[in-house]
């Protein structure tokens, strides 16, 4: 199933509104089986953007699409470079309360599972186990002719060789690690190949326009097939890729709990929205429920970023 390339929706004026009761979060989460899928809204408070929020990265920024990116070496060369640069600030970015909240519902065995549309690893670096990365990870990349993986670090290194002084300032980094640069800023950045065969490098991550491999698709319809629950965390569901997960919950009569500051494509599904920061909505449920979520302690990035 190819992933749709839809960057917005425009909000129906019959959808539910928002509500500031965490209490059927605890109550689904302290039933347990309870199965997460979060989007990009829960790494905005640990410095990322989001996409379509106020502010979100759309509003300045259109993503690499599959097509644009093999289409021919000029968006190569453009991709690489803003990602390359982004990667150094990105890669540092640390779990915020959210990611912590949801590493200690895991650890209490209270789900069923977490479900990312994430690229960053901060789950992971959170503690949470099992994670399934719905569109891939940036620490990894492919190549799209051996089909060879390698560290995201590893390229970072030969970018680095290949680009000696490359350092613009970017007016921003997006969710997808990219960072807003002019063409001019740009400039002759040097693309590597697959150091194998040399191939055409790709982060292994589902760009805009291509398809999420249907084993991993499989695999989240079986977790919301044995989940109790669906608990979605900042996202706003505009891309069919997490939005047909709600609607499955939905048709199969589970209960549906988001929580996203902003209305969302799958509103209608829910047996509530919750319009409260995520940070500190997860900890407030922790608190009802005695779970302690502790700081960030010694953690790690989400992913090793390049020294230099």
């Amino acid at each position: 199933m190819r992933m749709r390339p839809t960057l917005s929706w425009t909000p129906a004026e019959d959808l539910p509104p928002g509500t500031t009761d965490l209490q059927p979060v605890a109550d689904a989460l302290a039933a347990g089986g309870l199965l997460v899928l979060s989007g990009a809204g829960i790494s905005t408070e640990s410095g990322i953007p989001d996409y379509r929020g106020e502010g979100g990265s759309l509003s300045r920024h259109t993503p690499m699409t599959y097509q644009d990116f093999t289409a021919g070496a000029p968006a190569r060369r453009r991709y690489w470079a803003r990602s390359h640069l982004g990667w150094r600030t990105f890669g540092r970015a640390r779990p915020n309360a959210g990611h912590r909240a949801v590493a200690a519902f895991g650890r209490r065995r209270l789900l069923a599972g977490v479900i990312t549309q994430n690229v960053d690893g901060l789950h992971q670096a959170a503690g949470s186990e099992d994670v399934v990365e719905l569109h891939g990870s940036l620490d990894r990349v492919v190549c799209l002719s051996c089909g060879a993986f390698s560290p995201r670090r590893e390229l970072a290194r030969r970018l680095e060789e290949a680009n000696p002084g490359f350092d613009p300032v970017a007016a921003g980094i997006n969710p997808d690690g990219d960072a807003d640069l002019t063409d001019e800023q740009v400039g002759d950045f040097r693309v590597v190949p697959c150091a194998i065969c040399g191939g055409i490098l790709k982060p292994d991550v589902v760009f805009f326009g291509e398809n999420v491999p249907p084993r991993r698709v499989e695999h989240c319809r079986a977790l919301v097939r044995e989940a109790t629950s669906l608990l979605v965390l900042g996202s706003s569901l505009t891309v069919m890729s997490g939005l047909r997960f709600v609607r499955q919950a939905a048709e199969a009569d589970k209960p549906v709990l988001i929580v996203n500051r902003d209305p969302t494509r799958g509103d209608r599904h829910a047996l509530a929205r919750v319009s409260v920061p995520l940070g500190a909505a997860l900890t407030g449920v922790a608190d009802r429920l005695g779970i302690p979520v502790g700081d960030d302690g010694p953690g790690r990035p989400a992913a090793a970023p390049p020294t230099s």
